[in-house]
């Protein structure tokens, strides 16, 4: 019974330090309200783009292998939210690992009585990315009503979703901590922020070759399709096992790897 009220306290107090790293990120980013309307801008011109790009390979009744058009509209929603998850959270934290490794700060961080990877992860939260979490959700919204989708499915479609969202944090923080030994990453990011593109359509767009890529190497797979898959109907049930398989398998390897990357950091101190 102890052990389960320290637990219990100390998920307060982790989530009441989120509140506060949430707060005043928040009311820092919003002292220059300009870049939100930039950011809407950027978020429909690119979205606009990728529809368009859609509707090319529509328009003279191609289609995706088993996918129609308001289905693979599903996907890029899904690309869409995941992409605003990436701005609101995962890029603006998890670049700065490397920031804190050049400035010599992480070594303030770690002397902190909460969990590094907790605070590296969570530490600033990015405004910018809401136009795409919600112009994500809208196209998911309005296709999913003209399929006229079964109830059911929008809560197994939400598990893998959380999936997902777990898969591309992990992955991107393992890529953060090599910045320990590499401290310029930057190329390495925007090389998989490009293989990440591969998830804006149905993976069964793509040649054998770059699909078996695309779900067992890079799992670009299980962070759209699947989870569109699954709002639709489509997906077996291995598949589901297989992504909440996989996000597990990803953070847990995220927490051992930043305990090991932590036995080469130099501190600025020494």
């Amino acid at each position: 019974m102890d052990a389960l009220n320290l637990k219990m306290n100390k998920i307060k107090v982790y989530l009441k330090v989120l509140k506060l790293f949430w707060i005043t990120a928040i009311a820092a980013e919003l002292e220059y309200r300009l870049n939100f309307l930039i950011a809407v801008l950027s978020s429909l011109t690119n979205l606009t783009g990728s529809i368009f790009t859609l509707f090319l390979f529509y328009r003279t009744n191609y289609t995706f292998e088993g996918w129609s058009w308001n289905e693979s509209l599903i996907v890029l929603g899904m690309f869409t939210f995941l992409q605003g998850i990436s701005a609101t959270l995962l890029v603006p934290n998890l670049n700065r690992i490397v920031e804190q490794v050049q400035q010599g700060t992480l070594d303030f961080i770690l002397l902190k009585p909460i969990s590094s990877q907790y605070w590296l992860s969570l530490r600033s939260i990015s405004p910018w990315g809401f136009s795409d979490i919600i112009f994500g959700l809208l196209i998911i919204i309005y296709a999913s009503f003209q399929l006229n989708l079964n109830i059911p499915n929008y809560f197994l479609s939400i598990i893998t979703v959380g999936f997902a969202i777990i898969s591309l944090y992990s992955i991107w923080f393992m890529l953060g901590a090599t910045s320990i030994w590499f401290v310029k990453i930057y190329n390495v990011t925007e090389v998989l922020r490009g293989l990440l593109e591969a998830g804006r359509y149905p993976i069964s767009a793509y040649p054998t070759v770059y699909q078996n890529f695309f779900t067992f190497v890079v799992p670009v797979a299980f962070l759209t399709t699947v989870p569109a898959e699954t709002l639709l109907g489509k997906s077996q049930e291995t598949w589901l096992l297989f992504s909440g398989l996989l996000a597990i398998f990803l953070l847990v390897i995220s927490h051992y790897f930043w305990q090991f990357a932590l036995r080469f950091y130099t501190s600025a101190s020494s």
